[in-house]
């Protein structure tokens, strides 16, 4: 399945519009991640840990989109958009979610 951010498939017709898909993961944060990543903001650099986490939620995100317009019968996804944001009582828990529209391309 292709799926973009653009609003078209280049060299692709867009034949048949299937509507709003969307796909999420809400992912718990360690407290031990938690507090070297407070250390690494305080020294500089990286939180490598939180890069990893970030990355498997976007792509379970990704993977629950593309569930969702295979079962419309959607060949393509366009114009995804991939948000990210922190929450819980004390920002402990992590969501990405995406959203695009399915659609059918000859």
């Amino acid at each position: 399945m292709i799926i973009t951010t653009t609003a078209s498939v280049e060299g692709k017709k867009i034949v048949k519009y299937l509507g709003i898909v969307t796909g999420e993961a809400i992912l718990g944060a360690n407290i031990f991640r938690d507090m070297f990543a407070a250390v690494r903001d305080i020294v500089g650099g990286r939180s490598a840990s939180y890069e990893k986490e970030l990355g498997k939620a976007r792509e379970l995100a990704l993977e629950a989109l593309e569930d969702w317009a295979h079962e419309l019968r959607a060949n393509a996804v366009v114009a995804v958009d991939i948000d990210y944001e922190c929450f819980g009582k004390t920002n402990g828990m992590m969501m990405v979610s995406v959203t695009g529209t399915a659609v059918v391309v000859e």
